[in-house]
């Protein structure tokens, strides 16, 4: 079974920068939809950034950093590119992967059957 393997996650001040990385091992690895999802304290999980198998990408609108979802498909690996993070940006943050179809207009939500990595903490105070 494939699993995934998040890093890249710290502590930071507002307006720093950090890269998540997510490695996909232990099978080969070809998915319709790959998300970076956030869980925030208190609120329900939710995606931040996604990348169809068409390379198409998807983000939302109410963060304040500049987010860049990218794949690099010969070494299995999703990255996350994250510049002038806020302190509301702080969360676990999950890449997930779908291997079936999933609707484009519904890429943000989590669903049952969707791959997931164990997270990486992200913390932005001052």
């Amino acid at each position: 079974e494939v699993q995934l393997v998040e890093s890249g996650g710290g502590s930071v001040q507002p307006g720093e920068s950090l890269r998540l990385s997510c490695a996909a091992s232990g099978a080969t690895f070809t998915p319709y939809l790959c998300t970076w999802f956030r869980l925030r304290a208190g609120k329900y999980r939710e995606g931040v950034a996604g990348m169809f198998n068409d390379d198409s990408t998807n983000y939302r609108d109410f963060t304040k950093s500049r987010l860049i979802i990218s794949r690099d498909k010969d070494n299995n690996t999703l990255y996350l590119q994250m510049h002038n993070l806020a302190p509301e940006e702080t969360a676990m943050y999950y890449c997930a992967a779908d291997l079936g179809f999933v609707p484009a207009f519904q890429w943000w939500l989590p669903r049952s059957d969707t791959l997931w990595g164990q997270g990486t903490q992200v913390t932005v105070s001052s």
